[in-house]
């Protein structure tokens, strides 16, 4: 990529090809990256009102780790850096520009001047510090931002626009980092806040739009911010944005939000079914669709539990699931069966669809060689003890529990029990922190690969209780280096070694689909494959 002229590291060619792999877009109806007809001339004023299928219980941009919620969250706050969603290019948006050393273990930003909160506090360097420094206080629900965080050694205010963060050992993934929601910059009175207070009170930011009214699992109201005057580069239109209010509602239903959007009474809706999309395309809707990047939907093992230290029974689990049956029954059109443990759309992505073949002769094959033999049921059973797994899952996504049923049905269909537990989707974090689960159906969302290290190293979170291995030496050699061959060599191994060992199931590509009506301008995806609204207008 060509750097700006401020990026002064001699070895920053290097370090930003491999954070800047483009993500793929796809879109149906008159949409590309933004929505509608936008041949128009853009008016200010109105109410953008979009209906989303959950709320997350938590109005804090850094814990909150749902798409459902992101949208809202997401407009609240802005951050030092953002990401081309076709390029993958990192560019300015609080920082103005920044150095990083020649190791990646250095990165200082110069923040833009004249940027205030909506409390009327200034940005400065001792604020994204406070920010910083208190990530690993954010408990359960901050494991993202403890992600991009982890090694940090020191946040330092250099002088009242520069900011430098020190790492203990190389961290190539943290200018990316830095464009996410989850290190979001917030006002030093919300950071004082405990995590609690900031997930039910929300926060101050300095992003084009204020929380005004926070109702739990009913909406979300954000009102303009007056004077905003600093938005990312990647924005079209300068100051402040063009819409008055945001309301977001809570409407658990997907043919409810359908039929809403149908009749007028919502502009926007998440999450579209398959089962609307013929009702909705053509007339005044435009549907929106982008792949997200990061790990698939499937099934987190928790390697602790006894049957599931087996490999042979984890393997039987992967082989025995048709990927290509639920993303073809389930899921929006245009959904991809997992091919890998990443999605396409992440850089350093590697196809391994082979290993992921359905194959229920093989998954049969191994549960035979790990001594689980048929019963009379069909359910299988070893030392007096039957085959059952428990799937915990979340009301997140329409699509989550019609999947679920076809994954329980496949598995039933080589002798294995699985009981569905469906849990508030309040409670994710807290069920993989605490470790009462057989799998857990989820996914998650960063267009960087780094986010392998974030969910399956050991040396982490660790979640899925994963042993010590040599999946922790390409995680972290991958985090540490800052030649693009290497990386994805060391990115390739570690897909390899999770995939192969079943570490985890993949089952399908998440693609976000979103709906609009014609009226609706200017709704783009970011990276991630969430919106961004400062640029949108209604006319």
């Amino acid at each position: 990529m060509t750097a700006f002229p401020d990026f002064r590291s001699p070895r920053w060619a290097a370090l930003s090809a491999l954070l800047t792999t483009g993500v793929l877009l796809t879109a149906c109806g008159s949409g590309s990256a933004g929505s509608g007809d936008d041949s128009g001339k853009p008016t200010s004023g109105g109410t953008l009102t979009f209906a989303v299928g959950s709320d997350a219980g938590c109005v804090d941009p850094q814990q909150v780790g749902s798409n459902e919620s992101i949208y809202s969250v997401r407009q609240i706050v802005d951050s030092l850096t953002d990401q081309d969603p076709e390029t993958g290019k990192i560019v300015p948006w609080l920082a103005k520009s920044w150095d990083i050393n020649s190791d990646a273990t250095q990165f200082t930003f110069h923040l833009r001047p004249g940027v205030t909160f909506s409390d009327g506090s200034k940005l400065t360097s001792q604020v994204v510090k406070d920010n910083f420094d208190a990530v690993p206080k954010l408990g359960a629900l901050g494991t993202l931002a403890q992600g991009y965080l982890s090694s940090v050694k020191s946040t330092t205010a250099v002088d009242p626009l520069t900011v430098k963060v020190t790492f203990k050992e190389p961290n190539a993934q943290f200018l990316q980092a830095t464009s996410t929601h989850s290190l979001g910059i917030e006002s030093s009175a919300s950071v004082q806040k405990t995590p609690q207070q900031k997930c039910s009170d929300g926060v101050v930011g300095t992003g084009p739009f204020v929380l005004k009214q926070y109702v739990q699992n009913q909406s979300i109201t954000l009102a303009k911010r007056t004077g905003y005057d600093w938005g990312s580069s990647l924005w079209t239109k300068e100051g402040e944005a063009y819409l008055d209010k945001l309301v977001f509602k809570v409407v658990p239903e997907p043919g409810v939000r359908a039929g809403s959007l149908q009749s007028g009474q919502v502009d926007a809706i998440s999450s579209v079914g398959k089962a609307n999309e013929a009702a909705l395309k053509g007339g005044q809707v435009t549907l929106l669709r982008r792949a997200n990047p990061g790990v698939v939907f499937g099934l987190g093992i928790n390697n602790s539990r006894p049957v599931l230290k087996d490999v042979k029974v984890r393997q039987a689990i992967l082989a025995a699931v048709d990927r290509k049956q639920i993303a073809d029954t389930v899921f929006p059109t245009g959904t991809q069966p997992a091919t890998s443990v990443l999605a396409h759309t992440t850089p350093d992505y590697t196809d391994l669809s082979a290993d992921l073949a359905f194959d229920a002769a093989k998954a049969k094959s191994l549960l035979d060689d790990a001594g689980w033999k048929a019963g009379s049921d069909g359910i299988r059973a070893k030392g007096g003890k039957k085959l059952s797994l428990v799937i915990s899952w979340f009301p997140n996504a329409a699509t989550n529990q019609p999947a679920l049923e076809l994954v329980q049905q496949q598995l039933k269909a080589v002798g294995i029990g699985v009981t569905l537990k469906q849990n508030q989707v309040s409670q994710f974090a807290t069920t993989l922190q605490g470790g009462d689960f057989d799998l857990v159906w989820g996914n998650v969302t960063r267009a960087d690969p780094d986010i392998l290290r974030s969910s399956f190293s050991s040396n982490l979170a660790n979640f899925y209780r994963l042993p010590a291995s040599s999946l922790d030496t390409a995680l972290s050699g991958q985090a540490a280096t800052t030649a693009t061959a290497k990386r994805k060599q060391l990115v390739d191994e570690a897909q390899k070694l999770i995939v192969q060992n079943a570490y985890n199931v993949p089952v399908v590509e998440l693609q976000t689909q979103l709906a609009v009506t014609k009226k609706v301008h200017g709704l783009a995806f970011d990276s991630g494959s969430r919106i961004q609204l400062h640029d949108t207008w209604i006319g």
